[in-house]
């Protein structure tokens, strides 16, 4: 059987063990993207590694700070830098 593998997996900082897990349920490697966090409290995102024509799923928590939710925006700004058509789906996963 041929699988596709043009997609790529990134994770923010909160969750980047479950990015592993899920790569490694995939079979591909995470995706390399550098968060800078800076003294003043402001982020700054880059992918280390060509996106260009690929599908990229972002692995991000949203919960307990607003610290993981500006990251995320930022991986999808990142993207959408790119001139590429992203379309955002949303997973939610129930936490307790």
């Amino acid at each position: 059987m041929s699988v596709n593998k043009n997609y790529m997996v990134f994770s923010g900082t909160a969750t980047k063990y479950l990015a592993e897990k899920i790569c490694q349920s995939l079979g591909c490697p995470l995706g390399k993207l550098q968060i800078t966090k800076f003294s003043d409290g402001e982020f700054a995102v880059s992918y280390e590694e060509s996106i260009r024509g690929r599908d990229i799923f972002l692995v991000q928590s949203t919960f307990p700070n607003s610290d993981n939710l500006m990251e995320l925006l930022l991986m999808i700004d990142g993207i959408a830098k790119t001139s590429l058509v992203c379309p955002l789906e949303q997973s939610w996963l129930p936490t307790c």
